[in-house]
């Protein structure tokens, strides 16, 4: 009773008049600029203040009932995330846990600086209890403080004074490592996706993080250092092209959680789950025989932020393991899914492409136009339309030029499916071009050598008995093996050899020698 006294004196002297949430009730009110604002943030209405302005009070932004409304409904969101539900089934005990933890911990502060001590060490103690079965060192820590001061300077227990001191400094090492850990996965991945040629040095060095992330997990049953271990290791097997390694350090993780459930978080898990599904790729290992148990995994990750990333890497997985159906499958769960419309431009952009890659391989495999998708949201989504994709004039940033490179491949090759031989050959002789002028060997050299495959081809009108030099592009190609880590410069919707390879079936069926006007 004495701790409930003692809050309600500090609720009695200080409360509110009124909590200023966004909670169901209060979003049940319609007549509510407030509540204008809130429908109209969460269904993407406007994305500046100027658009947000006119919509509620047809003003401009410096407008001051605008201003003033901005600034209230910004607290009034602050006040709505200690309210959050972290209950819901979508998220990991883990995730659950420390945000509770964070949610206390908060609350203990202010208990602090209300002078409520007592009721600050009761809770300090309780929150103790969750934060070492979780291993939360940076609560554990900050609690330890806590109990250690009171332990000195109020209650005056030796005894407890010491277990606490031992617990502040046991957890000040774990929290240290994991500081070191994170800036060792880090200085990783800050430098990982840089061009080769600027990134000759972390070769050298990610060997030496990764040891010395070995050294830190021997010392520090640390969930923590455990990750950015496994993510440093899975980056440096990654970038020696080592996709058995990789996979097997994927393993390794997934092991370390099924034999520590309470350390499973879905976010990090979907990380590792990348990373697995990208060495199944390389390594061309994807079979119908562990496609529903990856399909499962992925789709339990639904809410994390990697998902569609993680669905990317899926849906190339069966695409390059010519298990179509399902690449479209996966193609229909992603732009069905409400948060597809709020990707960044080039996400967007990626899928679209693989929409126009999949109808091409209609061509081949005419089941694939039967099946549809389940989702009404896909349903409604506009069909591809091949008339309109042709004279699309594909105006595309200069940062995605790869995607433009896609784009024109694939009306390349529409165009020969409607015998057009000579708009087909201003495609290649386009791809000649950027190739020459945009795209740069090292970072492109796959692409490069396609586009020359593709090019010598048309000068041969697309009758493969008349090409002339080819063979060593196809080598070049065999000798610099597909390599895709999300990259928007690695693109390739289907691997190139393999799509050389349709290319001349798909010509032969066509009979295009015949039907070119040129021959």
């Amino acid at each position: 009773m004495k701790h409930i006294l003692e809050i309600a004196k500090i609720v009695t002297k200080k409360k509110v008049k009124k909590i200023e949430i966004f909670d169901d009730y209060s979003l049940s009110q319609k007549s509510s600029k407030f509540n204008d604002f809130y429908e109209a943030v969460v269904n993407d209405k406007f994305e500046t203040d100027e658009q947000a302005a006119e919509y509620l009070y047809g003003s401009p932004s410096t407008d001051d009932k605008y201003r003033q409304l901005k600034s209230r409904f910004k607290k009034r969101l602050l006040n709505t995330l200690f309210f959050l539900d972290v209950n819901l089934p979508s998220a990991s005990d883990y995730n659950r846990a420390y945000f509770s933890s964070n949610k206390d911990w908060t609350l203990i502060k202010i208990l602090l600086s209300n002078k409520a001590y007592g009721t600050a060490a009761y809770l300090a103690r309780q929150l103790m209890t969750t934060a070492q079965k979780f291993q939360f060192a940076d609560v554990i820590v900050n609690c330890a403080r806590i109990l250690r001061e009171h332990y000195a300077l109020r209650d005056e227990n030796e005894r407890l004074y010491e277990e606490y001191d031992q617990l502040c400094k046991q957890y000040q090492n774990v929290l240290d490592a994991e500081i070191r850990s994170e800036e060792l996965y880090q200085r990783v991945v800050i430098n990982y996706y840089k061009p080769h040629s600027k990134n000759q040095d972390l070769a050298g060095r990610i060997n030496v993080y990764c040891q010395a992330l070995e050294g830190l997990a021997d010392l520090y049953q640390s969930p923590i250092v455990h990750y950015h271990r496994y993510m440093v290791w899975a980056y440096r097997y990654e970038m020696l092209q080592d996709y058995e390694q990789m996979m097997g350090v994927c393993q390794d993780s997934e092991q370390y959680v099924a034999e520590h459930p309470e350390f499973y978080r879905d976010d990090k898990f979907a990380e590792i789950m990348i990373k697995k599904l990208s060495a199944i790729l390389h390594m061309g290992q994807y079979t119908p025989s562990i496609a529903p148990a990856l399909y499962k995994q992925a789709m339990s990750l639904q809410d994390t932020d990697s998902w569609f990333q993680l669905m990317e890497f899926f849906f190339l997985l069966a695409l390059h393991g010519e298990h179509y159906e399902q690449a479209q499958q996966v193609f229909y769960e992603v732009i069905g899914d409400a948060r597809f419309e709020r990707l960044e431009r080039e996400d967007q952009e990626k899928w679209n492409a693989f929409e126009i890659y999949l109808s091409y391989l209609h061509q081949f495999y005419p089941v694939l136009k039967n099946i549809e998708p389940k989702s009404s949201r896909a349903k409604r989504r506009k069909r591809f339309r091949l008339h309109k994709f042709l004279s699309d004039p594909l105006e595309f940033s200069k940062s995605e030029r790869m995607l433009k490179v896609s784009h024109l491949i694939a009306q390349l090759l529409f165009h020969l499916e409607m015998l057009d031989v000579g708009a087909a050959q201003a495609k290649a002789e386009y791809l000649k071009e950027i190739a020459n002028r945009r795209l740069r060997r090292e970072e492109h050299y796959r692409t490069i050598q396609f586009i020359r495959l593709l090019y010598q081809l048309s000068k041969a009108n697309f009758d493969f008995a008349q090409i002339g030099i080819y063979q060593k592009y196809l080598d070049r190609l065999a000798e610099e093996p597909f390599r895709y880590r999300g990259m928007i410069d690695e693109f390739e919707v289907i691997n190139y050899s393999h799509l050389w390879t349709l290319l001349l079936e798909r010509l032969r069926d066509l009979e295009i020698s015949q039907a070119s006007p040129l021959n």
